[in-house]
Formats: structure tokens, sequence, C-alpha cells
């Protein structure tokens, strides 16, 4: 899976960052422009963007450790102070409860007793009193006259009905004052189910939340779940009064969050829940300077990222143009050279077939001609000639194979009347046997052994059927001139995969060294000192490239050498070949 998707990805990378040097519409220097943006634009915001990002996350990491995680250590600590301080004054009632049976409690003596040690050893306790599991208050100890008073419809009274140990909230009751119950519900085996209760002062509270050394524009305190304050606000209100913001969501570790108050202050909120009572311990603080220096940096860092962005932007836009213009310039240059040097290396090759052409196969053909006519006519004015049906069959045989020359002669001047790319149904097999015959004539002089490999069921493409027979009349011409006398020129042909078909020529001739291989396709690099142009093999890569094709070359001194063409089996302007007609992708 891994290396279908690394294909993948390469196939993109290649059809992304290369060009077909035939491709030569405007659309190929469009996309060229495109993609040249884009790998700059990469190349240079990227790391741009990259370094933003990790100045923003190490700011934003200072800032945490300078802001936050201060605010969020001061809730910590002042959440473990809270729930220390009811822990302590719960376990003393508890303690209380279990070592005192119902009859010592009643004893209000002895109440008075504990409730003074509670005090002076803990502090924060108001009054202490014995309950019935009925709600009746049967012994008090306190500053108040409470003893006979009935707490059955009171709200701590109903939770101990269905736990043994309740901390409320804070509440006004019957004292008047802001207070909260710490109630233990006990079972004798005399008396059964009985309650011991203890009143605490807020005062503690909030002497808790003063010792957190908060400056003057800052504000703590603790609320239940209702949103009720449970100690006073700087802010936001007093005791038992219902806080003017929503709860903020449930988190029992320090969290610290942005919002704005009331007042549309922003603010950061720093909040921890308690397990036991369900309240929430509140930091409040306005945005400091330094959280206000932040934004405003990092306002002007986003502006000068995006300037800096629209700049090199603007810069790249205009060079890709440049650019891209000069490499356009100096392809229609280089297309108008090498359409020249075709057109000055077909003549030359077409002149001297054709001289060739003239010399061997014209003139004594129409000379064979006449007098095989000659012959005809004689015949058959004379219905009495003997043997006049064997000589009859031998004359038209002889007609036949000089109109076959007429044909193949027309053939040869066909290369010369086209010069522009015409897409036709191509059989590529007919193409070389066709071009082979061309040269029969020297093969068989210079006793040279021909051997074809071609495939049988080798599909037509859409191509120029005059480019390639001088692409592989060039190549052959080199290898015949590269073997000696009685070598050996092979020529395949073959289904190479999905979009091209292959074609190679080897020879058993001199071979090449690998400096010649480096230049080989370059225009006027040549071997033949004295009476070579360099241009054959630089004009056949050309047509080979402008028909969407591309030739490789193998050669070692003295092994001889292979020159390998793939062709696409779609024309160069999308062309295909469907139920043996040719078919434009572009209508």
């Amino acid at each position: 899976m891994f290396k279908i998707k690394l294909k993948g990805l390469r196939s993109i990378y290649r059809d992304f960052v290369r060009f077909p040097d035939y491709e030569e519409s405007p659309l190929r220097y469009r996309r060229l422009r495109r993609n040249m943006i884009i790998l700059m634009l990469l190349v240079t915001v990227l790391p741009l963007i990259s370094m933003g990002i990790i100045n923003h996350y190490q700011y934003l990491n200072t800032l945490k450790k300078e802001i936050i995680h201060p605010m969020q250590v001061l809730v910590a600590d002042k959440k473990r102070s809270f729930e220390l301080f009811l822990a302590e004054r719960l376990s003393a009632v508890s303690f209380v409860a279990s070592a005192y049976s119902f009859e010592d409690l009643v004893d209000e003596n002895t109440l008075n007793r504990i409730f003074r040690v509670m005090k002076t050893e803990f502090g924060g306790f108001v009054d202490l009193g014995l309950c019935t599991n009925e709600g009746l208050q049967v012994s008090y100890v306190g500053p108040y006259d409470l003893k006979g008073k009935q707490y059955a419809d009171q709200e701590w009274f109903q939770e101990l009905q269905v736990r043994d140990a309740h901390i409320s909230d804070v509440f006004m009751g019957y004292r008047k004052f802001p207070h909260f119950v710490i109630a233990i519900k006990h079972i004798s085996e005399t008396h059964g189910a009985w309650i011991l209760r203890a009143t605490i002062d807020t005062e503690k509270f909030n002497n808790l939340v003063i010792s957190s050394g908060l400056d003057a524009e800052s504000d703590a305190f603790v609320v239940n779940q209702e949103g009720v304050l449970q100690t006073p606000s700087k802010f936001y209100g007093d005791v038992l009064e219902k806080l003017p913001m929503s709860i903020p969501p449930i988190s029992f570790e320090p969290t610290v969050i942005e919002r704005s108050d009331p007042k549309g202050k922003e603010i950061l909120l720093a909040y921890a829940h308690f397990t036991s009572p369900h309240h929430i311990l509140m930091v409040i603080k306005p945005r400091t300077d330094v959280l206000k220096a932040w934004y405003a940096l990092k306002s002007e860092l986003l502006l000068l990222l995006l300037g800096g962005v629209l700049v090199i932007f603007l810069v790249v836009y205009r060079l890709t143009g440049v650019l891209v213009k000069q490499i356009e310039a100096s392809d229609q240059k280089r297309t108008q050279v090498f359409h020249e040097m075709e057109y000055t290396n077909k003549l030359a090759s077409i002149g001297r077939l054709a001289a060739g052409v003239a010399h061997e196969v014209n003139n004594p053909m129409s000379i064979i001609g006449q007098k095989a006519g000659l012959m005809k006519d004689l015949i058959d004015l004379d219905p009495s000639l003997p043997q006049r049906e064997k000589f009859l069959p031998i004359v038209n045989s002889i007609i036949q194979s000089v109109e076959r020359c007429r044909v193949i002669t027309h053939r040869l001047l066909g290369f010369a009347r086209r010069m522009d790319v015409q897409i036709l149904v191509i059989d590529i097999n007919e193409i070389i046997k066709e071009v082979i015959a061309f040269l029969e004539k020297e093969a068989i002089h210079r006793n040279i052994k021909m051997e074809l490999k071609l495939s049988e069921n080798l599909p037509p493409i859409p191509s120029d059927q005059g480019q390639l027979q001088q692409v592989l009349l060039n190549i052959l011409n080199n290898a015949y001139e590269a073997v000696d006398d009685g070598g050996q020129v092979s020529i395949s042909s073959w289904d190479h995969d999905q979009d091209t078909i292959g074609i190679s020529i080897q020879d058993n001739g001199s071979g090449m060294s690998q400096e010649t291989l480096a230049h080989i396709f370059e225009p006027f690099y040549t071997t033949k000192k004295g009476w070579g142009t360099g241009l054959g093999l630089s004009i056949t890569y050309g047509i080979v490239k402008k028909l969407g094709g591309s030739i490789e070359v193998q050669s070692q001194k003295g092994s001889g050498t292979t020159f390998t063409v793939y062709l696409p089996k779609k024309g160069v302007h999308g062309e295909e070949i469907k139920n043996g007609k040719l078919e434009s992708t572009f209508g």
C-alpha cells in the first residue's frame, strides 16, 4: 500500500514539474508559470509561516508560564486550603458523634465542654446542637436560644435522610446571618438515629479568600452549583446573591478561560470545582498589560506576515512572467531553427535518394516498360505466333514489375510533400517495411543481413507517416554506415505498455564511445569528418519529441549500437484511434 501511494506521489511530482517538449501551445507556458509560482511560493512562504507558528506557540507558552500558570497555582492552593478547612471540621464533628453517646451529648455541660474544645482547637464554630431523627434540637450550646427548634423542613436535614454526613450551602436560617452547617447522622442501639450539627461562620471562608494576595483589580470568591455566592465578591455581589454570569464547565483541575463579564470587561477566569461540597472557587483577573501587548504583537505579526506574503507573491508573479516569456521566445527560436534544419536535411536526403532512383530505376524501367509494351503489341498482332500463350504472361509480369517500381518511386517522392505534422492512422510495421524497401538495394549490394522481429498484434497509432519515415530512414542510414559489408541490422517492434509502442534498431557495427554518446543528439555534432552535417540525429530527436515520443540509445565501442524509439498511442493533440477511426479529444 505504501509503495502504491509513493508511486502515485512520484507520478504527481513528474506531472507537476515536467513539461513535454512537443507541447508548444500557450497552455504549456501558462502551466509552466503557474507551477513556477506555486513552487516558489511554497519555498518562500512555508518557512515564513512555519517561523510565525513556532514563534506564536513559543510566546504563548511563555505567556502561560508568566500569567496563566500562577493563576492555576493560586486556585490549586486555595482549593486545597478550603478542602482542608472543611475536612478538618467535618472530621471533628464526626469524631464527637462517634466518641460520645446520645446521653452524653444531651447533657449541655458535656456538650458545652466539647464545644469549647472544638472552638479553641479548630476555630470557626458558632454553635453545636443535638437533634433527634425527627428534627427536634434537644440540646444546644451557642449564642442563640435555639433549643427546641424544629429543623425537619431545613434543606440540610432533608439531605441527612439519604446520607450520613452533609456540608450545606451558605444560608441565613434562624440566626439571620450567613452561615453553613456541618451535620453528622449517627445510629445507636438505644436511641436509634440522631444528628449532631455544628454551625460554621462564613468569616473563615472570607479570610481564606482575602489571604489570596490578589491585587486591587482582581477578585476571588466561592459559588455553589446554582451560581449563588458563598463568599462576598468585590465586583459581582455579596453573600447569597446570584452571580451575574454563567457557571463555567465542570473541571476539578485548575482551569483558566477567557470571557467577558456582565459589564463587557474582558477577564481571565481561573476556577476549580470542589468534590464536596459542590462549590466552585473562582479567581478573576482583568487582562493584564502583558496580555494586551501580546494581542497587539500578534496583530502586528499577522500584518507583517500578510504583507510579506503579498510582496513575495508580487515579486514571484512578475519574475515568473519575465522568465516564462524569455523561455517561450527561446523555444520559438529553437523551433524555427529546428524546422529550418529539418527542412534542409530532408531536402538533402530526398535529393540524394531521388537522384539515385532517377538514375538507377526510372530510366531503365521506362526502357523496360517501353520494350515490354512493344513486345506485347507484337504478340497481340500475330495470333499464330508460336508459344504465344507462354510469352504473353511473361510480358505481363514484366509490365507489372515496372508498375511496382513506379509505385515505389511515388512513395519516395512522398517524403518531400509535407513538412507540417499531419496525423493519420499509422501501421508502424508497414512504415518499417516501406523504409527497408528504400534501402534494399544497398543491403543486397553490401550483403547486409536484415532481421525483422515485428509484433503481429501491434495496434495502429495516430502519427505522421512522413515524419516517422524520416526518423527510421535516418537511424537506418547510420546503422548501415556503422556496419561492415556482411554485417547485420535487426529491427523490432512491440507493444511496450498501455500508453506506448516500442521500435528498436540494432546493429553489430563499430559502436560509439561514452563521450560520443553524450553529444550524439547535439546539432552539428558529427564523427563523419569532411562530409557529415551533424544534423541527422539532432533532427530525428526533435521529430520524435514533436510526435510525443522519446528516443534512447545504447552503445559500446566495438559492440554495436541500439536505438530505441517509444511512440505514444495518442496523438500530440490527444487524438485516439477508436474502431479503426481517428478521433480527437478536442473535437
